[in-house]
């Protein structure tokens, strides 16, 4: 993890830990309780969205267990008449995150009492608990033997007695992970990146040299500001989101339980998808690519031997564009459920301290999301269209198998 990243990630904890601006149902209070979990923890960002599903699904299949409107994800588990389907939820989510990260049992333990506390005592209680810590149960075996403790076996390129940067790259066993939605990560596996010697490698690489040095001159302020704020990685690049529009008048528990799981296995899925392509392709960065410009066999690109991104490259290949596939997976579930019209939309971000951000739709913050990858030197064009062509598909697979009403 870059030092920007280490900063970005302390100061989103604290941003989560803080009290929530407005009272929200128990799946959007439990989703902030995982995501500054999951912040404190210090995980990378795919380990962080396999979490958040974690919880997400196992808070959705308990509810759903008591409330009985869409078809489970993977669990139905009896439940008395008259229990509650917060309690439910709430035990859900305790579980899993105390299985996950056991470090921070006491601060899970003080939530869950509090969160119990506004529940009225009763059998009704005391029967949701049980449902929620029985599904709980079976999702944590269920994700137990994913693949996701498996080790990052990447073998640095060199020749014998030769240095190479020491630092590995991340991720490299991620693409095997088993996914939520998707049958397996290759499944929306893209084409290969444009060719060397192409016209179109040669726009991309002069758009990214010209636009995502540190040292640009043809960046504008606002691009600039757009790379910096999206630094911020993984599921805390959307939650916010998902909150504040979960909060529209006359949403039910159980569409919001059933709306959080769908957007966390698409951010999940996509993240697995787009790192079995990355080494599949194993494609050059930017200040790679740059740097040597004279060996890419293509005339209209130019060497610059002291070129550096406007942000930290961050420490994986660059085909395709991971915000690019996770924003568009999660911008597929939300249009699904609020439609492709208007929507005020805000966040802030703690990669940008003091900065809001607001967008008058999905669509339009999505696509923030993608090119200011390319303002902060990262990635080229291709990658962030391809990336965010296999995350519609993530996306639109997760709402069209999964999770669907039954009647």
């Amino acid at each position: 993890m870059s030092t920007v990243q280490a900063r970005a990630w302390i100061l989103a904890a604290a941003m989560l830990a803080a009290p929530a601006a407005s009272a929200g149902d128990v799946v959007t209070e439990w989703n902030q309780k995982a995501g500054a979990a999951v912040l404190e923890a210090k995980v990378y960002p795919f380990a962080g969205g396999r979490a958040m599903s974690m919880v997400h699904v196992a808070m959705f299949d308990a509810i759903n267990s008591i409330e009985g409107r869409y078809s489970p994800y993977k669990v139905k588990v009896a439940a008395l008449a008259g229990s509650s389907a917060d309690a439910a939820g709430v035990a859900a989510a305790h579980a899993v995150l105390v299985k996950i990260f056991p470090e921070q049992k006491a601060s899970f333990d003080a939530a869950y009492a509090a969160s119990l506390a506004q529940i009225p005592e009763g059998r009704g209680k005391t029967a949701g608990i049980g449902v929620g810590e029985e599904v709980a149960g079976k999702i944590l075996a269920l994700r137990a033997a994913d693949g996701a403790d498996a080790p990052n076996t990447y073998r640095p390129i060199s020749a014998p007695g030769v240095y190479v940067p020491t630092t590995l790259p991340i991720a490299s066993q991620w693409g095997n992970v088993t996914p939520w939605v998707m049958e397996r990560g290759s499944q929306f596996r893209p084409a290969a990146p444009p060719d060397l010697k192409s016209a179109e490698w040669a726009r991309d690489y002069n758009e990214v040299k010209d636009l995502g040095g540190k040292k640009s001159t043809t960046r504008t302020a606002e691009q600039t500001e757009a790379a910096r704020f999206w630094v911020i990685t993984g599921p805390q690049s959307w939650d916010s989101l998902l909150r504040e529009l979960a909060a529209a008048p006359g949403r039910t528990l159980v569409q919001n339980a059933r709306l959080f799981a769908l957007v966390e296995m698409a951010g999940a899925d996509a993240y697995i998808s787009v790192f079995e392509a990355k080494y599949v392709f194993n494609f050059w960065r930017p200040i790679t690519a740059i740097r040597n410009g004279d060996l890419d066999g293509n005339d209209a690109t130019s060497r610059d031997a002291g070129w550096e991104p406007l942000i930290d490259t961050p420490m994986h290949p660059e085909y395709p564009c991971a915000h690019c596939i996770t924003s568009a997976a999660v911008r597929a579930v939300l249009e699904s459920e609020f439609g492709t019209g208007a929507a005020s939309l805000s966040m802030t971000s703690s990669a940008a301290p003091g900065v809001t951000h607001k967008w008058a739709s999905i669509e339009e913050w999505a696509n923030e999301v993608s090119v200011a990858r390319i303002y902060g030197g990262i990635h080229y064009r291709n990658s962030t269209v391809v990336g965010k062509d296999m995350g519609k598909k993530i996306g639109e697979l997760a709402v069209k198998n999964f999770l669907k009403p039954t009647h």
